[in-house]
């Protein structure tokens, strides 16, 4: 929260400069979600966003959330064609549209959720974006979630455990992880977690520990892994609609942005850590045994990594960028941020 508040100051002085000029007629923007309403993003990140840009244009920009416009692997799309204006989207939905995202995915991170969405921010910008992957939008924020464990219905005391369990996996590198121990992939949206486990489709899945309140799935898991350092991170996006954004003022375009960007990345990522909070102090008050990895799968895990870095390198090369750069990157600055 320390990291927020130094990054809302600057966004406070970067809306006070693009502030004046001729007044622009009112534009609504319509947000896009899919997530419960009472999701943190839904509930506090996105509204925040929208009022920090009503604030910034002088109310000549105005907004609107609407729920399920588009399921959830068809948030770029919707965003892109103007079925909404603004989306959240998670890339592990989109399997193989996104390959230089999948640097956030990979395990041991090593870092909380509002300094991995900082430093992904950052190293987007630096690095990722040269490969052009969200091509038909306007990238205004880029966001991680707390570190991914694993919620299920048996203890898992090692990696061999996972073989030949059902295993709700988020897609991308979190779901190779999950295959490299054995798993057998279950792939839903989160919206369809729950009713995943509850039909025992699914004994397990790898999400976040603030899903255990915001998707319930405290009532259908009694056990929860972690990893420290990370077993992996969720890659996420907030985009707009190109034309609505050119619509826009200059004035509006720049007071806009001056909300976006790394400040609202930190202010989601502190978001999502404090979702992880109340995960694990419900966790604590309905009895959820909470373990972490052993450092024997510790050392497992670091093996599964090295083999998963090595290959994501290979397929991230030749996009305009150097992979292993941002990579390293990415981790030294999530590392040091979430030390301040």
């Amino acid at each position: 929260m320390k990291l927020f508040r130094t990054l809302l100051l600057a966004g406070a002085a970067a809306t006070a400069l693009g502030a004046a000029g001729p007044a622009a007629a009112q534009t609504k923007l319509l947000i896009g979600s899919w997530a419960p309403p009472t999701h943190h993003i839904n509930s506090d990140v996105l509204p925040t966003w929208g009022k920090w840009v009503q604030e910034a244009t002088k109310g000549r920009v105005t907004f609107e959330i609407k729920y399920n416009l588009a399921p959830p692997p068809a948030q770029f799309d919707a965003a892109r064609d103007g079925v909404q204006d603004v989306a959240w989207i998670f890339h592990g939905y989109n399997p193989g549209k996104y390959v230089a995202t999948q640097v956030l995915e990979l395990p041991f991170l090593g870092a909380g959720a509002e300094a991995g969405s900082v430093a992904y921010w950052r190293v987007h910008q630096k690095y990722l974006a040269k490969a052009d992957e969200h091509k038909g939008v306007v990238v205004i924020g880029m966001m991680t979630h707390g570190p991914g464990v694993i919620q299920s219905q048996k203890e898992i005391k090692s990696w061999a455990d996972l073989k030949g369990m059902k295993i709700r996996l988020p897609g991308g590198i979190a779901s190779r992880v999950g295959e490299a121990f054995g798993a057998v992939a279950v792939s839903v949206p989160a919206p369809k977690v729950y009713e995943t486990l509850s039909s025992k489709a699914a004994e397990a899945v790898f999400m976040p520990i603030e899903t255990h309140k915001s998707f319930r799935l405290q009532e259908v898991t009694q056990f929860v892994l972690r990893v420290p350092g990370n077993l992996y991170d969720g890659s996420f996006a907030v985009i707009m609609n190109p034309k609505k954004f050119e619509s826009l003022s200059k004035e509006d375009q720049t007071a806009l942005m001056s909300v976006s960007g790394e400040k609202l990345s930190a202010y989601a990522g502190s978001k999502w850590e404090a979702a992880d909070k109340a995960g694990y102090e419900l966790a604590k008050q309905k009895g959820t045994k909470v373990s972490d990895a052993s450092p024997q799968m510790i050392e497992e895990l670091k093996k599964v990594a090295a083999t998963l870095e090595a290959d994501w390198i290979k397929r991230a090369s030749g996009k305009g960028y150097d992979p292993a750069a941002a990579l390293k990157e990415l981790r030294e600055t999530a590392k040091a941020l979430d030390k301040k």
